[in-house]
């Protein structure tokens, strides 16, 4: 080496530890290899998992409710939304990879314009950009079941969650509920919700049941209350899926339109027991529901 050249720094430290050139590139080499196998690898693995969506091989469960059309039309936007960012954010880090996986020495490297609050400001945009996106396509869908007030005849049904199960109140042929009385409640004796059937008029006639049935193409108010804690109402084949919060009373309303039995289940972690809290909906024609409403009542 001519005297007062400079020696490449990775050169330098090669020799400084007794290392060669040759084995240097060596190693320079492998590692470019397998930085660009990795990134065919990440293509491979982001296109293999778009497949079964773009070709339809997954499917909702069955819409069997009159505002489910609009639920899986905002479903299917946020399919597409979030798989065109996935796909062009792997596309994005696969290029950068193969692109850097081989930087010649004394390259220099590049700052983003603007630098680090230059991505900041990019990437907030973005992400805002498609959260507001979404949340206009999905408007309209979020108003047809919690912005649209329920039909003057509407069915009510009361449903309470306690750890671990749902139990079901219609009212009687009053059409009314009795107050609830915390202090009341006794799972021993059956007393679920609470009721003085002894002293208040509108209790006794209401019914209390452990599954849920409804008329079909028959709007249901749904009035919700929690016992305890956090649980949930999922059923997903009505497209309905609401928190029961403590302390607060919750209601969402639907219409079912197809005769069947379909499982309610509770998607919050609400203790040990959370495994095994579930009930079902059944889904009845008029008469049937006439008769097995009178049956309920029977029992009481």
């Amino acid at each position: 080496m001519r005297p007062g050249a400079e020696l490449n720094p990775g050169v330098a430290a090669v020799k400084s530890c007794g290392g060669s050139i040759e084995g240097f590139s060596e190693s320079g080499q492998r590692r470019s290899d397998m930085a660009k196998l990795f990134a065919v690898t990440i293509v491979l693995i982001a296109i293999g998992s778009a497949i079964p969506i773009v070709m339809h091989t997954w499917h909702l469960p069955q819409d069997i409710s009159t505002h489910g059309p609009l639920i899986d039309e905002q479903y299917a936007d946020t399919m597409a939304e979030a798989g065109i960012s996935f796909l062009a954010s792997q596309f994005l880090l696969a290029f950068f990879i193969w692109k850097f996986s081989n930087v010649k020495p004394g390259t220099k490297t590049r700052n983003f314009p603007g630098g680090a609050m230059g991505l900041v400001i990019a990437a907030f945009l973005l992400v805002g950009t498609e959260v507001l996106a979404l949340g206009a396509f999905g408007a309209k869908a979020w108003a047809s079941v919690y912005f649209t007030p329920p039909g003057a005849n509407a069915m009510p049904v009361q449903v309470q969650a306690g750890q671990f199960a749902f139990y079901f109140r219609y009212p009687g042929p009053d059409g009314k509920f009795g107050p609830l009385h915390a202090e009341q409640i006794n799972e021993a004796n059956a007393n679920f919700f609470g009721l003085d059937t002894t002293h208040d008029q509108d209790s006794k006639d209401d019914i209390v049941t452990a599954e849920m049935a409804i008329p079909v193409n028959r709007e249901i108010h749904l009035l919700m209350h929690s016992k305890d804690l956090g649980h949930s109402f999922f059923v997903p084949e009505l497209r309905v899926h609401q928190d029961f919060v403590p302390g607060l009373d919750l209601s969402i309303h639907f219409t079912a339109t197809k005769v069947g039995k379909y499982e309610i289940v509770c998607t919050q972690l609400c203790g040990l027991g959370h495994y095994n809290m579930k009930a079902y909906l059944e889904v009845m024609t008029p008469e049937d529901y006439d008769t097995w409403i009178k049956q309920q009542a029977a029992l009481q």
